[in-house]
């Protein structure tokens, strides 16, 4: 009897290490396989106020990938196309004391292409904040209707946009995003500057299903 309690004294002695090493290794959680990069698709609102005129609404949509460089840092790339809005202004002119205006409308296609950081919060949970700051692009695609005889509307009511052409952005932003194992939805907001002949700023908001892995 002795004996045998000598034996499973000794054997409980032997499984005291290796349960304490079992509670100190560390968890793996569904979460870390999710850690990798991210892919999304969304929908946008883009409120451009140019310098003159009254600011106008676009909205369209787009697309987004990232990969992590860290825990916290990833690397994330986009692009997304707002759909044309009619743009009308008017057009005053004084030749040798008489008075004419014109009344020209184009349609203003935004594209707006962005690269950069992007600062993660909470990772290790289902719910993350994020900052990031992105440099990149913002391209006006036009076209025109103008009265017959008035001459091209590029150079005259386009001008507040700078035309057709590209112009450089910077967005800094932020927002929130929610997880249910690798599918997630992402609202995120901030300011898209561009530079045309100054800076201005302008209001964007974007909501839509992304998906990590």
């Amino acid at each position: 009897m002795r004996r045998f309690l000598l034996s499973a004294g000794l054997a409980t002695l032997l499984t005291v290490p290796a349960g304490l090493a079992a509670q100190a290794a560390p968890q793996v959680t569904s979460e870390s396989t999710y850690n990798h990069g991210e892919v999304s698709a969304y929908g946008d609102l883009f409120r451009i106020a140019p310098k003159g005129v009254t600011a106008t609404n676009f909205v369209g949509l787009g697309g987004r990938a990232g990969f992590n460089a860290g825990a916290h840092v990833a690397i994330e790339g986009e692009l997304n196309y707002d759909f044309e809005r009619n743009y009308t202004s008017v057009v005053t002119s004084n030749t040798a004391g008489v008075i004419t205006s014109s009344t020209y409308t184009a349609k203003v296609r935004p594209m707006t292409g962005l690269f950069g950081p992007k600062f993660q919060f909470g990772t290790s949970g289902p719910f993350r904040a994020f900052v990031d700051a992105k440099l990149g692009f913002l391209d006006f695609s036009t076209s025109c209707n103008a009265p017959a005889g008035s001459g091209s509307c590029f150079t005259t009511s386009l001008s507040s946009f700078g035309g057709s052409s590209t112009h450089f952005a910077f967005y800094p932003g932020g927002g929130i995003e929610g997880f249910w194992g690798p599918f997630g939805l992402r609202v995120d907001a901030g300011d898209e500057i561009y530079w045309n002949n100054g800076a201005y700023n302008n209001l964007r908001i974007a909501f839509g299903p992304t998906f990590r892995f």
